[in-house]
């Protein structure tokens, strides 16, 4: 959309595998009451129909970069500039994929016609074993217990949304799922998913302690790799963690091939360091970056690296997070400052609807720049974390945060006396006199 807003004279073809694309986050909640069926997670293309922007539901096979020809089984497309956006598969341990084969076992990938057949299959039992405490994996595990199933939760780490949340913040999100009736083994890998009937049905899982933990069916949310397979067979770079290798602009050493998304290497915003964060929200930057950079850098914009900003809702809180943990900036050697309120998303906490509000943010204790930030509350939170990102993206000191000025209302937002993102950066200030 962004490249027929800026070369409307071009002709822009896309090429997609599946004729029905589903919202990739919103894969979860296909599994409980929220959606209930994949039917009703179909992702839109209106607005690129009207556009003019032409679609071609096929499977490119072979990328001749220098011919600069795209080959599908039936169709030959000569092309000018080409944009990689194949995305992300699901990531299975080596040890686990002979696994895959079990009846009863799956991944969670964005293909409508597999997530209804493990749609299908979790309806029909009533255990299920979860693998994974990234979102996917607690919104699924959520969906499930919603469902009436009896529901298992495994993570590697003491704790859920690993390097997403601090402990303390986390710990609340365990809390909630507990209240729910889930259980959480934290801190004790998968080892083996068994068929101890052989009759090619899982039927346990066990954890490398020697648990065993009887299950109807497992489903592997252990995080996604960059579908590059297509990238790799015409002769791109591929960089840390697998990824197409582009510049600022989004472009591969070939300035006419560009990659997009979960496909394409990044880096993180504050460490520069290799990333492997993948959000649909980069990924939809990327595609601006790309769009307006095919033909000139008219805009000359860049993107300056991926800031890993979340949101999730467990039971009836919601949990965000963007940039660096005060846990990860100190791992890497931070000199941080911390600050954190407690407040009430309503003024005055009377008012019906009103909940617990906090915000947490960390600074560089030279400078005040803000790094990191994170908010558990209702709804809006949702929204607060991206005002956080915007800061952490245009470098804003907590000083400057201490004074902007915000629209607030009784029934919408906390009190402009105690808003909580300007009292926690107050809160940062106060902490760096110390």
């Amino acid at each position: 959309m962004t490249a027929k807003m800026n070369y409307p004279e071009k002709k822009i073809l896309v090429v997609r595998e599946m004729e029905v694309q589903m919202v990739p986050c919103a894969i979860p909640y296909v599994f409980g009451p929220t959606l209930g069926s994949s039917e009703k997670n179909i992702a839109s293309c209106g607005k690129a129909d009207e556009m003019g922007i032409e679609n071609l539901v096929a499977k490119v096979e072979e990328v001749d970069i220098d011919g600069k020809i795209a080959y599908t089984p039936t169709h030959r497309i000569d092309f000018d500039k080409v944009v990689f956006a194949t995305g992300s598969i699901p990531f299975v341990h080596a040890s686990l994929e002979p696994s895959l084969a079990l009846d009863g076992v799956f991944t969670v990938p964005k293909n409508k016609e597999l997530i209804d057949k493990a749609k299908k299959y979790c309806d029909s039992v009533t255990d299920i074993v979860v693998v994974g405490t990234g979102f996917i994996g607690v919104e699924m595990a959520m969906e499930l217990r919603e469902s009436g199933k009896n529901v298992t939760l495994l993570g590697g780490s003491p704790h859920i949304f690993k390097g997403i949340f601090d402990r303390e913040i986390a710990a609340q999100a365990e809390e909630i799922l507990s209240s729910q009736g889930i259980t959480f083994i934290g801190g004790d890998r998968v080892a083996a998913i068994l068929d101890r009937n052989g009759d090619n049905i899982v039927d346990a899982v066990q954890l490398e302690s020697g648990t065993i933990i009887d299950t109807q069916a497992v489903i592997l949310a252990t995080g996604y790799k960059p579908n590059t397979e297509l990238a790799e067979k015409a002769g791109l770079p591929l960089g840390d963690y697998g990824g197409v290798v582009v510049d600022e602009y989004m472009r591969t050493k070939n300035g006419d091939v560009f990659a997009i998304g979960d496909c394409s290497a990044r880096r993180g915003f504050i460490t520069r360091e290799p990333s492997k964060v993948m959000l649909a929200s980069t990924s939809a930057a990327e595609g601006r970056v790309a769009g307006s950079s095919l033909y000139s850098l008219k805009y000359m914009k860049k993107f300056n690296g991926t800031i890993a900003i979340f949101s999730t809702i467990v039971g009836d809180t919601v949990f965000a997070s963007a940039g660096i943990t005060e846990e990860d900036a100190l791992r890497n050697g931070g000199e941080i400052v911390v600050g954190s309120f407690n407040g009430v998303n309503r003024h005055p906490s009377t008012i019906p609807g009103a909940q617990s509000q906090f915000v947490k943010l960390v600074a560089m204790r030279h400078g005040g720049q803000i790094i990191g930030g994170q908010v558990v509350g209702g709804n809006e939170a949702g929204e607060m974390i991206n005002i956080i990102g915007l800061m952490i993206e245009n470098n804003m000191t907590i000083y400057q945060v201490m004074s902007i000025q915000v629209a607030t209302h009784p029934m919408l937002t906390a009190a402009p006396t105690s808003y909580p993102i300007v009292m926690a950066a107050s809160m940062t200030a106060n902490a760096m006199e110390k």
